[in-house]
């Protein structure tokens, strides 16, 4: 096989007999379209697939979602490509998530991504001529992720340096391989696409990778980068490897879906059943949030209670310091006065003592001075002895009432002194007391301040814990609310889904129906035509077609083009007639040949019309 062929599944859109694009190359392993891709109904077919031909009495022509013929065919191949990688990314990722595990080279998933890949790359591609043949291969457009990637340029040495590795196909596929391991595959892809000016030289204005949808798959590759895969490069011969997809994965019975929307069913009844036992949960909440309220209610009526009564006590204290005080100073101001009159008193009787003994002293001195007198007389003078005598005697009498009135004014002095000493200890009791009092009476109040403080702090904790429990209770009670109307919409929506399940049943019935009978039909519109096509082929042996030889072929038959050295021939191994590459750049299981075999693009549009009206 020449280098320039093409050994893979997809097959860039050519025209066919009818004027309508070929179809793209599956392999069905004998399994009927019935099943659905990805929970896609049977009519979706035509928009995963859209090669069926317009052919005489094909099946394609009684499809009821049939892509126009009107529409571009590489748009259609291009939407066609983006829905298997769609496809092909979303089973990778959901397997590899449920295998648990890092993925190997033999992992079926992984092998249809790649060949997915493939295919994507290879759209559009344009066709570089060499000095022996026309070339067609998508490693030059990632060489050029090395330029523009710097990161990449580890990738492409160690693709170059695989000793196994002969063919750009080959590098191409292990680079591939070696930037999925990276997990940066997204990241050179995006460098790539963004360079359209560059692509140009690689691809056709209308390839996908020069399109959207070139950058709507380099956004689903962001997606593997949860996958971790140890694949072996080395080993593997990816040279020579066929790129065939394989629909059947991605395939679904009847049963499963039947399974899956059981167990959606199942998945809303659990909903259902946790929205409602969430709703007791709430219920109980709320009357514990409600019984809690009504506690703190009633706690906080005692603290105000209990606050009004010390405010009545402090105001009672006050009262009575106040009356001590004033008593106090009433106290203070009558021992003042009476400290006052005494001291008066005291000095009268001084200044009363003082005259007193004056007139005492000049009385005894004039007494002296008398005597004096006296004796002097008595010397001249017995006659008038005896009444000296008796005023001596009046005097010494009148002196003894004096010293006896000196010392009683004395006593009553001493008296007076002792009564002030006693007035002012018992003033000093007494304001020692009334401090005493009055600092009993201040720390009293100062305790019950301090307490008043405390109360009107828990009084400000109860009423912001009081707060949050009413914003807690009105959120619980929105909550409540919520899940209800959510409850009733479930419960109306479990209505409209039984209601949906009836009419889904009933509609299932008519399609069985209808699919028994036009599969009954289809099974004879196959037989005929398939002893239709074995009359023809048999028609065709009978005419004798044979092994065209080389000598006997100078120009292509299709296009009627010359063979030279740089456009080679090619036989079409169905009908042995000498093509050039572009027209027989085709690959198909032959009957006698189980292996893909190159055919030219007439034997490969009526096989594939042959293979899409055996199709049930």
């Amino acid at each position: 096989m020449a280098e320039g062929s093409r050994s893979d599944g997809f097959q860039g859109a050519k025209t066919g007999p009818a004027g309508g694009p070929l179809p793209v190359r599956w392999s069905s392993r004998g399994r009927a379209m019935t099943f659905q891709v990805w929970g896609w109904r049977r009519e979706d077919a035509s928009q995963v697939l859209a090669w069926m031909p317009e052919a005489e009495g094909g099946r394609g022509a009684a499809m009821p979602r049939r892509t126009p013929a009107t529409k571009d065919p590489t748009a259609v191949e291009r939407a066609n490509l983006l829905n298997m990688a769609k496809l092909s990314i979303k089973g990778l990722i959901e397997s590899a998530l449920s295998f648990g595990r890092t993925l190997d080279s033999d992992y079926p998933p992984l092998q249809q991504f790649f060949v997915v890949m493939e295919h994507c790359l290879k759209h559009g591609l344009k066709v570089r001529k060499s000095f022996l043949s026309y070339n067609k291969t998508i490693w030059g457009p990632l060489e050029l992720v090395e330029k523009l990637y710097p990161e990449a340029e580890e990738i492409g040495a160690s693709v170059r340096d695989l000793p196994g590795l002969k063919t750009p196909l080959g590098r191409a596929r292990a680079w591939l391989r070696l930037a999925l391991m990276q997990k940066k595959m997204a990241d050179y892809l995006r460098c790539l696409i963004i360079q359209r000016d560059l692509l140009s030289e690689f691809y056709e204005y209308h390839a996908l990778m020069m399109e959207e949808e070139g950058a709507v798959i380099v956004g689903l590759l962001v997606g593997l980068n949860v996958i971790d895969a140890n694949l072996c490069v080395k080993g593997e011969d990816l040279d020579s490897q066929v790129g065939v997809i394989d629909f059947s994965m991605y395939l679904k019975n009847e049963e499963d879906i039947e399974n899956e929307r059981d167990v959606q069913i199942a998945a809303i009844l659990d909903q259902k059943n946790y929205v409602e036992e969430l709703n007791r949960q709430l219920n109980s909440t709320v009357s514990s949030l409600h019984s809690r309220v009504d506690s703190l209610e009633k706690s906080n009526t005692k603290l105000i209670e209990e606050l009004a009564i010390a405010k009545n006590n402090i105001i009672k204290l006050q009262e009575e310091n106040h009356q001590l005080r004033s008593e106090n100073k009433l106290i203070l101001m009558k021992t003042q006065q009476h400290l006052e009159v005494t001291k008066v008193d005291v000095e009268t009787e001084l200044q009363t003592y003082k005259h007193s003994r004056q007139g005492l002293d000049e009385m005894y001195n004039e007494a002296r001075r008398q005597l004096r007198d006296e004796s002097q007389l008595r010397q001249g003078s017995e006659d008038g002895l005896k009444e000296k005598n008796e005023i001596i005697a009046r005097l010494e009498e009148k002196t003894n009432k004096i010293t006896a009135a000196m010392r009683q004014l004395e006593q009553r002095l001493q008296q007076a002194e002792k009564a002030q000493m006693e007035a002012e200890d018992e003033d000093k009791k007494y304001l020692q007391e009334c401090q005493s009092k009055s600092d009993n009476l201040q720390k009293q109040i100062s305790q019950k301040e301090k307490q008043l403080v405390q109360l009107e702090t828990d009084l400000k904790i109860e009423k912001e814990w009081r707060q949050t429990l009413q914003e807690d209770l009105q959120k619980e009670k929105d909550a409540l609310s919520h899940l209800r109307n959510e409850t009733q919409q479930i419960i109306s929506l479990k209505k409209e889904f039984l209601n949906i399940q009836d009419e889904n049943q009933q509609l299932k019935k008519i399609y069985h129906e209808q699919e028994q009978a036009l599969q009954e039909l289809g099974n004879k519109l196959s037989e005929s035509k398939l002893k239709i096509e074995d009359i023809k082929e048999a028609n065709k042996a009978l005419q004798g077609l044979v092994w065209l030889k080389d000598k006997e072929a100078t120009h292509c038959k299709l296009c009627e083009k010359e063979f030279s050295l740089s456009k080679r021939k090619h036989h079409c191994r169905n009908c042995g007639e000498i093509f050039c590459n572009a027209c027989s750049d085709n690959e198909l299981p032959l009957p006698s040949s189980p292996k893909p075999v190159r055919v030219c693009d007439s034997c490969h549009a009526l096989l594939i019309q042959r293979c899409s009206s055996n199709l049930p």
